[in-house]
């Protein structure tokens, strides 16, 4: 028999090819491609394949996409179902939706490492070494800050604990869960949500891109921040309402701003007005995208990919695509 034909699109850093479990298995053909609007070869790996193994939320599959893709039996989700993923249309078409699971460290971990190099203004200090300059711009210690935390959860609680551990004072805004549960973990709740913007001299968001929490992020929660404090987001750039973040950094409130996400991504004209802003550090979606999450990621998808394929069906998040 043929091999079923396994596809993983938007594989920007092409991490596919370098998981040996996904290669181990003759029965089951895993295919990588780069960004699919721009890979000459998509539309022939797209007629192909039977089964796409997503990276989180980079493919957006809804009724275009199934369109060119005949052959589509499968879509397994790396990590929770997410809005990339229309359902409805994978039903309609007769494809099955699975999802895995995934780790907040890596994520927890970038959003910690954006606070500590735009405090310090690293970016800044290293491109003045490299014209032969000796320091640039004057940083900030963290300790003795307050770190704001919008959104308690899994990542949340870690970049709340590596803030603590660097002597910051930890300040929660969120759901009455989230602020019932800050003060028994000893971290301080908000008296408002306005106290919490105004106070902060660091804030991290950490919410779920969801209808309630999409542009809950206005003008006025970001005119109320420190003309010095920095806003750092690695959740989803959604989540602050269209332009505000623009506006507010051109009044001078915040002062600096630490973006992991854009609201059209990949980014790739180096004219983007985020990327040329002297006090925005820019990375490219990088909270997820690191070696050992990726491995994990992958290789749940795989597995639930081979599962499906072999009868066990038990796993699919919508079994009116089976009938």
């Amino acid at each position: 028999m043929p091999a079923i034909q396994l596809l993983i699109p938007d594989d920007y850093q092409h991490i596919g090819p370098q998981l040996a479990e996904l290669q181990q298995d003759p029965a089951y053909a895993c295919r990588s491609l780069g960004d699919l609007s721009r890979a000459p070869d998509a539309g022939e790996a797209l007629a192909q394949a039977e089964a796409l193994l997503l990276i989180r939320e980079r493919t957006v599959v809804d009724e275009a996409l199934l369109a060119r893709m005949p052959r589509l039996r499968l879509v397994s989700q790396t990590g929770k179902l997410a809005r990339n993923i229309d359902v409805e249309a994978c039903s309609r078409a007769g494809v099955a939706v699975v999802e895995g699971s995934g780790s907040p460290y890596a994520p927890a971990e970038l959003a910690w490492l954006l606070i500590m190099a735009a405090r310090r203004r690293l970016s800044e200090n290293i491109d003045s070494l490299r014209q032969g300059q000796w320091q640039g711009p004057v940083g900030q210690s963290v300790r003795g800050q307050t770190l704001g935390i919008l959104g308690l959860g899994k990542i949340g609680k870690l970049v709340a604990g590596y803030g603590q551990a660097f002597g910051m004072r930890i300040l929660v805004w969120g759901s009455e869960r989230a602020r019932e549960e800050a003060q028994a973990l000893g971290y301080q709740a908000a008296a408002s949500r306005e106290a919490f913007f105004a106070e902060a001299d660091v804030i991290s968001l950490h919410q779920r891109l969801v209808a309630a929490t999409s542009g809950n992020i206005t003008l006025d929660d970001l005119m109320r921040m420190k003309t010095d404090a920095l806003l750092v987001n690695i959740s989803r750039a959604e989540l602050i309402a269209q332009g505000a973040l623009e506006t507010a950094l051109d009044a001078g409130r915040p002062g600096f701003a630490a973006l992991d996400v854009f609201e059209q991504e990949p980014v790739y004209d180096t004219a983007h007005p985020l990327l040329r802003r002297p006090n925005v550090l820019c990375t490219p979606h990088l909270g997820y995208a690191e070696a050992a999450s990726y491995r994990q990621y992958l290789e749940i998808a795989y597995r639930n990919a081979v599962r499906f394929f072999q009868g066990d069906t038990s796993h699919v998040l919508n079994p009116e695509a089976l009938i």
